[in-house]
């Protein structure tokens, strides 16, 4: 039984399609639809009325398909019709991109059907470009998503880093539930707990006797009065924080910055103007050196010693060149205070820019940073005290204490050369002991201070008996 023959539907005569209606229904059930000859060339071509973007493709017939395709779609069409000539399965879809005088390129899909013996191929099309217009802007927004998460990442790490590497404690407190939702690592020390075990935890539970609704709205008050005073429940701190009101995502947020005892801040900011005034005012010259001994700063009072107009003259000098010693002294001052943190009231002279000299005590401190190291020098005038320990001395030489009095008792008793000798040996003995011990044992530097070879210092300890102490 056939349809054509009405079998299938007893009774009845099945309509006939006619071919011009049969010609409107391929034209419209595709966008383009082609029949070609078995080799590939164009016997006819119809156009969906309702597609005009392809314009008119009349000069397509009576020419081979292959003139109007781009390289790549030449090779898909010849399989599909080898395919067919043998008389192998062509149901499948084809994608060709079609091109004409390379001046447009549109994509089309087919469906091939066998027409009869001669081996004519009907091609029924679908135009691509809607579906590679929806798929382009995908991949746009794709790459925008891509692109917006990366930036996401990128401020989620820099603020992760901020958050890490700064010294201040901070907390972020949501204000809707009063529970903590992030915080660093110095303000969970402060706090006496770990950053895990407090991310979520109630902000309020971390102080003493106030509860959550109290803590939350003093904070909310105290982002315009000023920082709240509060005491940690673990440690019993007394903390100050100060809060800032944003709004993220909708929601409102607290970021608290806590500092540890509010008075201590205050006190500290007092020591350092202080500090910064004992620096400009103080009778004692204070110089700051670099690690190479190059001068960095000195104040008032030192540039009076040393005679200088101002501390550009002093651009570039080392402090050395002030020293009466020069490198000596400042080896011994800066091997010292690097070595036990500080040097007190080491004696030398101090010359100034016009060439005179003064008697001064220098005490030395190392200043230890990882990036620039320095050594501070507080410098006192020692000529006023060596008067008075001179006018000491003489007011003491009329008693029996005095200590000269064993060597005038000698007079009489022995030579003057004898006298000389014992107590030239003296000196000298004293002289030796007070440069080793200024040097920290430093023998090399103890000769230089005392002006004799390596040699001649060791002949010296030895004879004194100074070796092995």
């Amino acid at each position: 039984m056939s349809a054509r023959d009405g079998s299938l539907w007893p009774g009845r005569t099945l309509p006939q399609i006619a071919p011009e209606i049969l010609t409107d229904i391929l034209a419209r059930a595709s966008d383009i639809a082609i029949v070609v000859a078995d080799g590939g060339l164009v016997m006819s071509l119809l156009i969906n009325p309702n597609n005009r973007s392809f314009g008119r493709l009349d000069h397509w017939q009576g020419r081979d398909l292959r003139d109007f395709l781009t390289p790549e779609s030449v090779p898909k069409l010849d399989a599909k019709l080898a395919a067919a000539a043998s008389g192998g399965d062509i149901s499948g879809p084809i994608e060709l991109n079609h091109s004409d005088n390379a001046t447009w390129e549109f994509p089309i899909r087919y469906t091939l059907h066998p027409l009869g013996r001669d081996g004519a191929i009907l091609m029924l099309g679908r135009d691509l470009r809607p579906i590679a217009e929806v798929q382009l802007q995908l991949a746009k927004a794709q790459l925008a998503l891509e692109r917006d998460h990366e930036a996401q990442r990128e401020f989620d790490t820099r603020y992760r880093v901020l958050l890490n590497v700064t010294h201040d404690a901070v907390v972020f407190v949501a204000i809707g539930s009063g529970r903590i939702t992030d915080l660093n690592k110095a303000a969970a020390a402060l706090l006496g707990a770990q950053r895990d075990s407090l991310i979520g935890a109630s902000f309020a539970q971390e102080f003493e006797s106030r509860r959550g609704g109290e803590v939350i709205e003093s904070l909310i008050g105290a982002v315009d009065r000023g920082p709240t005073e509060l005491r940690t429940r673990r440690g019993g701190r007394e903390v100050r924080v100060s809060p800032t009101l944003f709004r993220a995502a909708g929601e409102r947020l607290l970021v608290c910055r806590i500092d540890r005892d509010g008075g201590a801040e205050r006190s500290g900011d007092e020591l350092s103007e202080g500090l910064q005034g004992l620096y400009r005012e103080g009778p004692d010259a204070i110089a700051f050196t670099g690690a190479d001994g190059v001068i960095r700063a000195a104040n008032d009072a030192f540039l009076a010693m040393i005679e200088a107009a101002d501390l550009a003259a002093l651009k570039g000098r080392l402090f050395s060149d002030f020293l009466g010693r020069g490198g000596v002294d400042m080896r011994i001052l800066t091997e010292n205070a690097a070595r036990a943190g500080q040097i007190r009231l080491y004696a030398t002279r101090l010359s100034g820019v016009f060439g005179s000299e003064v008697a001064v005590e220098i005490s030395a401190t190392y200043l230890e940073d990882r990036t620039r190291p320095a050594y501070a020098f507080v410098i006192r005038d020692a000529g006023r005290a060596e008067g008075v320990r001179a006018a000491a001395g003489a007011g003491a030489a009329a008693t029996m204490d005095d200590p000269s009095r064993s060597v005038v008792d000698l007079v009489g008793s022995t030579t003057l050369r004898e006298i000389v000798a014992e107590t030239t040996e003296v000196v000298e003995k004293m002289c030796i002991e007070t440069a080793v011990s200024l040097t920290n044992n430093n023998r090399v530097a103890a000769a230089d201070m005392l002006g004799l070879s390596r040699q001649s210092l060791y002949v010296k300890l030895r004879k004194y008996g100074l070796l092995e102490r």
